[in-house]
């Protein structure tokens, strides 16, 4: 069983944000925004790559009453999921990172910067 997993489960402690039937929100404990809040399904799923299209037409609005919920609708906010290896993703469980509070900074981040194709 995953760490988020076991979170939805209860049986590892998180500073609940919001949940319901299929979706909890937790805030993250290493935080890289004033409000930097984990979003994920209840449903175990590894990766966005393998997210059913139903899945998100259902994640997407819980996403939404979070970021509301949280005062980040109306500044904005940043909204990332890394997938695989790759792509940066430790947790191989879905998950979103909601980052708010604050103006965000964009660092490009590439292995090598003098590749073609990025």
């Amino acid at each position: 069983m995953c760490i988020f997993c076991k979170i939805i489960e209860g049986e590892i402690p998180s500073n609940k944000v919001a949940e319901n039937e299929e979706f909890f929100a937790f805030h993250d404990i290493n935080p890289q925004a004033p409000i930097h809040v984990l979003v994920i399904p209840k449903q175990h799923v590894a990766c966005f790559q393998d997210t059913p299209g139903e899945l998100m037409a259902k994640m997407t609005p819980f996403i939404q009453e979070v970021a509301q919920k949280l005062g980040l609708d109306a500044d904005g906010y940043r909204l990332i999921t890394n997938n695989g290896e790759d792509g940066g993703q430790e947790v191989k469980h879905l998950h979103f990172h909601l980052l708010g509070g604050t103006q965000l900074k964009w660092d490009r981040q590439v292995a090598d910067p003098k590749a073609e194709n990025i």
